[in-house]
């Protein structure tokens, strides 16, 4: 039990402003709050099963730079998606995405998580509790917790705006995240 405690709460904490729960409130302009649930907790399990699970080999195969230069591209390109879409009553149509709202969200969620600081995190527990099950569910719930805040932010301010500032604010946010992952990415590579 220590270790579920322990992985939810360092989780929790790590996640409170972190990016993906910003992410989440983008998403929750754009798509029914069930669909970005879903998405985002396909995400999350997967994300923190691929820490708990694979440990420092991922970091092996796919260098944290690459993992954060992806990421990057990917907020960007959803940061013009969602600013470009076009000014309808319904914005929630599957068929504005190749993968639809549900993948959409978790894939974003999985690029964005992977290196980040939760993730090491989840890895570190693992390895320190050896007690995976127990790791993997403490930092799950820990993760949803907080992004749900997000999600329930997101949601409100949907019904409160019109559409058109809400597109604009996500599109900013996916903007925001990605300039700042790409500046990142760049002073690494640069040193």
């Amino acid at each position: 039990m220590d270790a579920f405690v322990a992985a939810f709460f360092v989780v929790l904490l790590a996640e409170m402003g972190d990016k993906t729960q910003f992410v989440v409130m983008a998403f929750a302009a754009k798509y029914d709050w069930k669909k970005v649930l879903a998405g985002m907790t396909i995400g999350i399990v997967l994300v923190h099963a691929a820490a708990v699970a694979a440990g420092s080999i991922i970091g092996r195969f796919i260098p944290q730079d690459l993992m954060a230069l992806l990421a990057a591209l990917i907020f960007l390109g959803f940061g013009i998606w969602t600013l470009r879409a076009k000014d309808e009553e319904d914005e929630e149509d599957e068929g504005d995405s190749s993968y639809g709202p549900i993948w959409s969200v978790a894939i974003t969620f999985i690029l964005g998580e992977m290196g980040d600081k939760t993730q090491f995190a989840t890895m570190t527990m693992a390895a320190q509790y050896g007690d995976w099950l127990q790791v993997l569910l403490g930092a799950v719930a820990g993760m949803l917790l907080a992004d749900c805040l997000g999600l329930i932010l997101g949601t409100f301010l949907h019904r409160k705006l019109p559409a058109k500032t809400m597109r604009f604010i996500s599109g900013g946010i996916f903007l925001l995240f990605g300039a700042f992952g790409l500046i990142q990415s760049g002073m690494k590579f640069l040193a």
